[in-house]
């Protein structure tokens, strides 16, 4: 009587499975540069987009790689910290979006925008670059 493996007509196979300590089976942690990027382009999409704008794309580019740079220069403890924290991570933001001249585009047309707060579809946290506009 043959059992049930020798009946089989498939091949026995393997698998081996290593051993593996608890550290590498955890997920890799983001990087928290490319998750502030992300992050500060979707704020930039939505600004410009609730404000019925097109979004400047060179300069958006531009600011976004100064947020790059910014952060790089940065330790990783003090960039995980940015991502975990959205007050810090605005900070950051307004501070690329001025340093690399995104808020000269549109200028005009933002201010006069911004002068009734209340007519601007655009969430509180949004004041970080609106405040530029003010007066």
């Amino acid at each position: 009587m043959l059992s049930s493996l020798e009946s089989c007509s498939v091949p026995l196979s393997y698998r081996i499975i290593s051993e593996t300590s608890m550290e590498e089976t955890r997920p890799p942690v983001s990087d928290p540069v490319q998750v502030l990027k992300e992050e500060f382009r979707r704020h930039l999409e939505t600004f410009y987009a609730r404000l019925n704008l097109a979004s400047p794309y060179e300069s958006v580019e531009k600011a976004v790689r100064t947020l790059t740079t910014i952060v790089h220069a940065l330790a990783r403890d003090e960039q995980i910290r940015i991502v975990t924290d959205p007050a810090v991570q605005w900070q950051y933001f307004r501070e690329a979006f001025e340093t690399s001249g995104l808020v000269k585009k549109h200028r005009g047309i933002i201010t006069g925008l911004v002068r009734d707060r209340a007519a601007v579809n655009l969430p509180v946290e949004y004041d970080h670059f609106l405040d530029l506009f003010r007066g």
